[in-house]
């Protein structure tokens, strides 16, 4: 099982440091409205469903993947601030 979790992390790392490589920022920066962060809320509602249906079905490399999605939207919306909240220290 750790050789799985290790190619897909490998994965994950190699497929992210391509796109930041490749990320260019759009200038000048595009306006928020409410629609767009609905759209991410929503991506973000998606990730844990994801995340509850693998944990369910024991598939926890899978659903550790899927939460660590949401909180990385999450916390972009935080950094934005966009959105304001602690995470549990427990």
């Amino acid at each position: 099982m750790n050789g799985k979790i290790q190619l897909r992390a490998k994965t994950y790392i190699q497929k992210t440091r391509k796109v930041l490589e490749e990320l260019r920022i759009r200038k000048p920066l595009p306006v928020l409205d409410e629609d767009l962060v609905n759209e991410v809320l929503d991506h973000v509602e998606r990730y844990v469903k994801d995340a509850e249906f693998y944990f369910e079905k024991k598939d926890f490399e899978t659903a550790l993947a899927s939460i660590s999605y949401c909180e990385g939207l999450l916390d972009a919306l935080k950094l934005l601030k966009i959105a304001e909240f602690e995470w549990a220290t427990t």
